[in-house]
């Protein structure tokens, strides 16, 4: 029986298959975390998956574990509310930021042979407490992220089936504990991959759906336009002034730039995502998958955002908003394609679970303290009955915290573009830092940026949009590195390891392999200019013939986006022609 598109409930044997859809999702997930849990037998297997996960692995767990609730539910419902334009037309600044980081930090993090993010800062600076220091941010950053992904998931089984809140947290957070306790990145890798490729068609097929149901996307864009409701909402600024967090254009594209900037170099050099490099086969693939993640990752971000705005065409009073896609798939889609985009929201919440969960447990197993004179087989007990402490921790304080989805995200997940950045950029790059001021600029940079956020989350500090925390705590962080580093000097171990990270290695140079690399960046190119030349068409003229504006702000973006891509796609393929053929 197919549901109104216009509103009214579902009979009971739609929500059955929903709950089914996703009853069955989460069975598939164990049965096949447990089962790669099987190849584990080593610490290098448990923490890095034996270092030899080809490009499909890697970028299904970039994709997935960036890809939360927070981006299903909290950022459709921002976008929903009317941010539909920006959100469409901006150039992905953020998406080219894989390439530039494993270009510029990811395939030297790789060639450490480190086991996490940590121990090679650990090793690049012959220092414990450079590498604990790292260790304690992974642990609050992605604690905090893993505590609003496993809210997320809770929060949707409720929606879906009739279950009380305690329920679906410990549901929700038995299902991603029980293969990544056990598998440990091996099986976070191949389930992320899984999900993935789940969200993914479900959001496409949706998309599709709902645009067809409108007319096409010219006429979607049209109706979106005449709204009077939310007037402004498919402009480039999308609707700004007194009801809408953003005073102006002006106000609103600094923040927008900002947030790009610092998710960037989230994707750059953040534990959760840098970290996949550790587990590519070579560098190659590492490169490859990074250059793939970018456009899947885009893809799937515009999906997900007009998919949200569209919706507007049916109900624009959806409340609370972040249950926007809840919505679609409950009353506006077909009974099977709702129940598979909620299996693939959820498929979204537990793959970026299962990654910090496991990240956490590392950090606290690994990288705290000096660990020499355990064994291997012992370290590999702890890791597990760590992991499963940080869960109960996580569970006990989910029954407790309220629910946040966008803005906890935005405040936990930005942390690491302030305190890593710097150091991580310059690890591979300055021959002055220092020990010392990796060590400062870590603890400076997560200072600056979590301690600003939480006294204006409190309302007892005011700082000018200008001035976000993120770009403050990146900027004292900077300062400090450089400060510190003219006071003192590298030791000669650190001199030494940085060199050494500097040549590549002889099995890496490969003429075959570097042809078939230096392909990957053109589908950045192609990508780029398939998508300005769709939303030119397909956007701007509706748009324009809708509003009577002339359009020229919303050409220029999507013009700036080719660009912005196609540089660094030439700059990958040129890395790789020069230093791998």
């Amino acid at each position: 029986m197919q549901p109104d598109p216009h509103g009214g409930f579902l009979p009971l044997e739609a929500l059955d298959i929903f709950a089914g859809a996703i009853a069955l999702s989460l069975i598939v997930y164990v049965l096949v975390g447990n089962y790669a849990g099987r190849r584990v037998r080593r610490l290098e297997d448990y923490f890095v998956a034996g270092r030899r996960a080809p490009t499909l692995l890697i970028v299904g767990t970039l994709v997935a574990s960036i890809m939360s609730t927070n981006a299903f539910l909290g950022e459709t419902g921002f976008v929903y509310d009317g941010q539909g334009g920006p959100y469409l037309l901006w150039p992905a600044i953020a998406s080219t930021f894989y390439v530039w980081g494993v270009l510029l930090f990811g395939r030297y993090l790789r060639r450490s042979r480190a086991i996490t993010v940590a121990d090679y800062f650990g090793k690049r600076f012959a220092s414990q407490r450079v590498q604990s220091v790292a260790g304690v941010t992974i642990i609050l950053g992605l604690g905090g992220y893993l505590l609003a992904v496993t809210q997320g998931a809770a929060y949707l089984l409720t929606q879906v089936v009739d279950l009380g809140y305690g329920a679906a947290l410990v549901i929700s957070w038995a299902t991603y504990t029980g293969f990544t306790l056990y598998a440990g990145t091996r099986g976070v890798i191949i389930t992320d991959t899984l999900m993935f490729l789940l969200f993914t068609g479900m959001a496409f097929l949706a998309l599709a759906w709902l645009v067809g149901e409108a007319g096409g996307m010219a006429a979607a864009v049209d109706g979106l336009a005449r709204l009077t409701d939310k007037a402004g909402m498919m402009s480039w600024k999308g609707i700004v002034g007194e009801d809408s967090p953003f005073g102006s254009g002006l106000h609103f594209a600094l923040w927008n730039v900002t947030l790009a900037l610092a998710w960037g170099m989230v994707y750059a050099v953040s534990p959760w995502q840098s970290s996949r490099y550790l587990v590519a086969r070579d560098e190659h693939v590492a490169i490859r998958a990074a250059c793939l993640a970018a456009v899947c990752l885009t893809f799937l971000e515009i999906t997900l955002y007009f998919g949200a705005t569209v919706i507007n065409l049916w109900d624009s009073g959806i409340q609370p908003s972040h249950q926007v896609m809840i919505h679609a798939a409950k009353q506006l889609l077909p009974a099977v394609l709702g129940a598979g985009l909620l299996a693939g929201i959820m498929a979204a919440a537990l793959s970026s679970a299962s990654t910090f969960l496991s990240l956490v447990g590392f950090s606290v197993s690994n990288d705290l303290f000096p660990h020499a004179a355990l064994d291997e087989h012992r370290l590999l007990n702890i890791s597990r009955l760590t992991m499963l402490g940080i869960g109960l921790l996580t569970l006990a304080i989910a029954f407790r915290a309220p629910v946040d989805l966008f803005w906890l995200t935005y405040f936990v997940g930005t942390i690491f573009a302030s305190s890593w950045g710097p150091v991580a950029l310059m690890s591979v790059w300055s021959r002055r830092i220092t020990e010392s001021a990796a060590f400062w600029g870590i603890i400076t940079g997560f200072v600056f940026n979590v301690g600003p956020k939480g006294l204006a989350t409190l309302g007892w500090l005011e700082l000018p949009f200008w001035l976000d925390p993120i770009l403050l705590g990146g900027l004292v962080s900077l300062a400090t590195v450089l400060i510190l580093s003219r006071r003192g000097n590298p030791g000669r171990a650190e001199r030494v390891y940085r060199m050494r990270l500097h040549r590549v290695p002889p099995e890496e140079r490969h003429a075959g392999r570097a042809r078939a690399t230096a392909r990957a960046p053109l589908a950045m190119i192609g990508f780029s200019l398939g998508f300005a030349a769709l939303f030119a068409w397909a956007y701007v003229r509706p748009y324009r013939a809708a509003t009577g504006e002339s359009g020229a702000a919303e050409i220029v973006l999507l013009a700036v986006g080719p660009l912005l891509w196609g540089v660094t796609a030439l700059v990958a393929r040129r890395v790789v022609r020069r230093q791998y053929g």
